[in-house]
């Protein structure tokens, strides 16, 4: 890469951070320090103005709850922008926030972000202007599975294969890696946030019962699984009955909740049979030694890794601290970007730099 003067000048006094832009959550990793912001990808703001109010954790704990002038929402749908400028503010807020102790005011920092295999080039360049005008100085995309498969130490720069099932809020990637790039990959937008519409349209069906997004999280991890459980559990439920009009509390099993999520897993499921399929001989080797590691928060639903196991015929394993594997990536390739720039994500860059700003 080309030695930019003012680009290494800027950089003496700003962080290089590597961020998770997810659906559900949004993790900055800065370079030294380890992951430094974790917070749900969550803005509040005034109805009529469209001014952000609150961004993060202090936004979703308006979820619900807020009053009539205030819209909470979430600018990611399916892992992609969809709120343009609520997405930037958002942005602009974590990379401030990154360098709260920083002894420069306005930081202009080098940027990893991570993106979907699957986004369409317009999506790639909402996601690329948006950390732009969001202050950073330089921006390199990368491909979600590839920073989650180096966040998890797989040896992605090395001749054996490997395969990562990165599982987020808005959705599921996977990929074959071999050798320093991408073999095979699929970008499925089914995941996290479709298992808990799955629960919420259960929970109605069933009980006549209407619950909110936080509710049916909240089972979903408490009591959701994809394979049967040693000892079934179960939790309690509140929320309004569509017949009276007036809260309720019903339980639910663990049993209940799993049939509830069996089309989404069987999605997932299949999808990945559908990458395996397409493999050559020689990486399906390489994935009876290595296996195949699961990765994003949904990665730790109960029972997954097992399910998956019994249908691939090929043992899965969770890597450790699955839901900061693609931040923890992002900030292993900001150590070394020649290394990995195997797995950046080109598009028609314009003339636009903040060096200037």
């Amino acid at each position: 890469m080309a030695f930019n003067p003012l680009s290494w000048l800027l950089g003496l006094f700003s962080l290089d951070i590597g961020i998770d832009l997810g659906t559900a959550n949004t993790l900055v990793n800065v370079k030294g320090k380890g992951i430094v912001i974790n917070e749900p990808s969550w803005v509040a703001i005034e109805k009529r103005t469209r001014e952000p109010i609150r961004i993060g954790a202090a936004a979703k704990a308006m979820v619900g709850r807020a009053p009539a002038n205030v819209v909470t929402l979430r600018p990611l749908r399916d892992g992609v922008i969809s709120e343009y400028d609520i997405t930037q503010a958002m942005l602009e807020y974590f990379i401030g926030k990154a360098h709260q102790h920083s002894i420069v005011p306005y930081p202009r920092p080098r940027v990893v972000i991570g993106i979907p295999s699957g986004a369409t080039e317009v999506e790639k360049r909402a996601v690329y202007d948006a950390a732009m005008a969001a202050g950073a100085r330089e921006t390199y995309m990368i491909n979600e599975p590839a920073s989650a498969a180096i966040g998890a130490g797989l040896p992605v720069n090395e001749g054996n294969g490997n395969m990562i099932v990165d599982i987020g809020g808005g959705t599921t990637e996977v990929a074959v890696i071999s050798m320093g790039g991408i073999v095979i990959s699929r970008s499925l937008r089914v995941a996290g946030d479709e298992m808990d519409q799955d629960v919420i349209e259960y929970i109605r069906s069933k009980y006549n019962l209407f619950i909110g997004e936080q509710m049916a999280e909240k089972v979903k991890v408490a009591i959701g699984s994809a394979y049967p459980l040693q000892e079934e559990k179960i939790a309690s439920v509140r929320g309004r009955n569509l017949i009276t009009g007036l809260p309720e509390e019903i339980e639910v099993s663990s049993i209940e909740i799993r049939e509830a999520l069996s089309g989404s897993v069987q999605v997932i499921v299949d999808t990945i049979k559908d990458a395996l399929d397409e493999a050559p001989p020689e990486i399906l080797s390489d994935l009876m030694d290595n296996g195949i590691c699961l990765a994003g928060g949904v990665s730790q639903l109960h029972g997954l890794a097992d399910r998956l196991t019994n249908e691939l015929r090929v043992r899965v394993w969770v890597a450790e601290d699955p839901m900061t594997c693609v931040a923890r990536g992002a900030g292993l390739v900001l150590d070394d970007l020649e290394e990995y720039e195997n797995f950046f994500v080109d598009i028609e860059r314009e003339t636009y730099t903040n060096l200037a700003r």
